[in-house]
């Protein structure tokens, strides 16, 4: 009896995860269970577990439901991982000659936020090679992209990496609303002593598919430096981003 109702709750949670990817339009779950035919307790229970693992996230705003940052990892091993790289290759470019420091291009995935690219600083004095080092979410500017925007889910515990690290929830949700109003997300000293970072969001057609990053040393962080290379950042984002939702690239997809 055992087996026969766990079977049943991972046919459900596999109905449900397959409405979410070929769904053409992300649902909320009370549309997920109309359309599946499940109890509305049932799906919410079953999204839940599914977004724990991320196979799914929920659009903090308007409630739907969309294919996770695991399912997006995995759609990234094929082409379109050095389709997103190439796509991204001028502004990396532009990016690293306007300011002179370290520029990366970022993708969240199950082990925390994955590096894919970068321009090393013109300065003797800058950041270390990123590509292929993960870092956790909740203490990078580009991991606090992916959280803001639901693009990753919430680490269940925050470690502190730092004296200036948010290890309280209140303290980074408050961070993240701020992220999403001004378009960009910073983090000074957060990772590692001595260091800051800024990051924007690049939005594919439902969610955000990466963030291109800028950093370098405090000893070169001067007031109003972060809020420039934001309006400078968050403009070659949007033009990524414009192009990311072309209806022929999405067709390409």
């Amino acid at each position: 009896m055992v087996a026969r109702t766990g079977t049943k709750a991972i046919d459900r949670a596999a109905q449900l995860l397959v409405r979410v990817v070929e769904s053409r339009d992300p649902e909320t779950v009370g549309e997920l269970a109309e359309t599946t035919g499940l109890p509305r307790s049932t799906a919410s229970r079953l999204v839940a577990a599914l977004e724990r693992q991320g196979l799914v996230q929920r659009n903090s705003l308007r409630g739907d439901v969309r294919p996770g940052p695991v399912l997006v990892s995995f759609a990234r091993r094929t082409p379109p991982s050095a389709d997103l790289v190439e796509l991204c290759g001028e502004s990396l470019d532009r990016l690293a000659a306007a300011t002179g420091e370290t520029v990366n291009l970022a993708v969240p995935s199950p082990r925390g936020v994955e590096q894919l690219a970068q321009r090393d600083s013109r300065h003797f004095l800058g950041s270390t090679n990123w590509v292929g080092r993960t870092v956790p979410y909740h203490a990078s500017a580009v991991g606090k992209v992916f959280l803001a925007y639901r693009a990753a889910p919430m680490p269940d515990t925050l470690e502190p990496l730092t004296s200036r690290t948010f290890a309280d929830r209140e303290e980074l949700d408050r961070e993240l609303q701020e992220t999403l109003e001004r378009g960009y997300a910073t983090a000074v000293e957060e990772l590692e002593p001595g260091l800051w970072a800024i990051a924007a969001p690049l939005h594919g057609e439902s969610t955000v598919l990466g963030a291109v990053s800028i950093s370098g040393p405090t000893i070169r962080l001067q007031d109003g430096l972060l809020e420039e290379l934001g309006r400078l950042l968050v403009a070659e984002a949007e033009g990524v981003s414009a192009r990311l939702q072309e209806p022929s690239r999405r067709e390409e997809r």
